[in-house]
């Protein structure tokens, strides 16, 4: 079985017309989105063809992270969208439940308590039947100073989602700052997630805690060396019996959304093919034709069925077993269906 971790919903026009809807009214009139049956039955067949046409059995959904908004003023806007988001992606799962599962957005808002998110987040999880989490560490979306992962204000997030026994997927959103293009965003947030939570005590208070970091963990795979130096010097608190760089990394699971070879090779070389997770976000940015192989860029189980240090067990975990060990919630729908 091949498990794509990593996707997010293809939604019809009618749920960006309620959020346009949702800003134009200045969130006096909540209501719901008015979509058709019709319509996103379309759009989930088109979806079932685009996993069809590359071998994949079974995709997580998640709201698609730049349309999350965050930082929409006034905050009482992001909920009810936030919420239409799920609602979307659970009518499409119901559409097809064998190839399908969602992964759950939660209001996050700037200078408000993460508790606030708790009852869509619930509701996502014990009434929708979701079997992951999608978080942006940034809700400001690079226009203020949100606080890290590794900050008290997550903890009460982190208490939840083992409560709930579901991973988080660490995902940036949107970026409003001038300085980043909100892709350029995703890799800032997702190193910044990385080294503050391993800079802290949080694995040490939350050993069960899940985290997925996408896109193959931003640009800290890729600097280890640095990082591992660092590790070791006392001037920076290190010295010889700091735990390795390398070893605390291997805290997290990554998944496979990098769309060159040489990248997703040097990943598993360095967290090893038992922390990465199949994952394509496909359809997406990297669903244009690669030139140099006539695939598609987010085709990626060809690029990782030809890399030639893994064994068939290595491949086995990534498309299908390190999935089945992080999220519990699919492993029952799996087996239900």
């Amino acid at each position: 079985m091949i498990i794509d971790s990593h996707a997010h919903l293809v939604a019809p026009d009618g749920l960006y017309a309620y959020r346009a809807n949702l800003i134009a009214n200045g969130g006096y009139h909540f209501g719901k989105p008015k979509i058709a049956d019709e319509a996103l039955a379309a759009c989930a067949q088109a979806n079932v063809a685009a996993l069809d046409e590359v071998g994949t059995d079974v995709q997580l959904l998640s709201p698609r992270p730049y349309q999350q908004g965050h930082s929409m003023t006034p905050a009482s806007l992001v909920e009810p969208w936030i919420a239409a988001w799920n609602d979307t992606i659970a009518r499409t799962v119901e559409l097809h439940p064998t190839r399908f599962a969602g992964v759950a957005g939660v209001p996050i808002l700037p200078g408000e308590p993460v508790e606030r998110g708790f009852r869509e987040l619930e509701r996502a999880v014990n009434d929708l039947g979701f079997v992951g989490v999608i978080v942006n560490p940034d809700p400001y979306e690079g226009t203020g100073q949100a606080p890290t992962l590794n900050e008290p204000y997550w903890y009460p997030l982190y208490e939840k989602l083992i409560e709930l026994d579901v991973p988080m997927q660490i995902h940036s959103a949107g970026c409003y700052s001038g300085r980043e293009s909100y892709s350029e965003h995703f890799i800032t947030e997702e190193s910044i997630a990385i080294l503050s939570l391993l800079r802290s005590d949080v694995f040490e208070r939350y050993p069960d805690l899940q985290i997925v970091v996408s896109h193959g963990g931003g640009s800290v795979p890729y600097q280890i060396g640095r990082w591992q130096a660092e590790r070791l010097l006392p001037l920076l608190g290190g010295g010889p019996e700091s735990e390795r760089f390398e070893t605390s990394l291997k805290r997290f699971w990554f998944d496979s959304v990098l769309h060159s070879p040489p990248s997703l090779e040097l990943l598993l070389r360095v967290v090893g093919p038992e922390r990465v997770l199949f994952g394509t976000e496909r359809p997406g940015s990297g669903s244009a034709m690669n030139p140099d192989t006539g695939h598609h860029f987010d085709d990626i189980k060809p690029v990782i069925d030809k890399i030639g240090f893994l064994s068939d067990a290595d491949r086995k975990a990534i498309y299908e077993d390190n999935a089945r060990a992080l999220f519990p919630r699919l492993v029952a729908r799996l087996d239900k269906s």
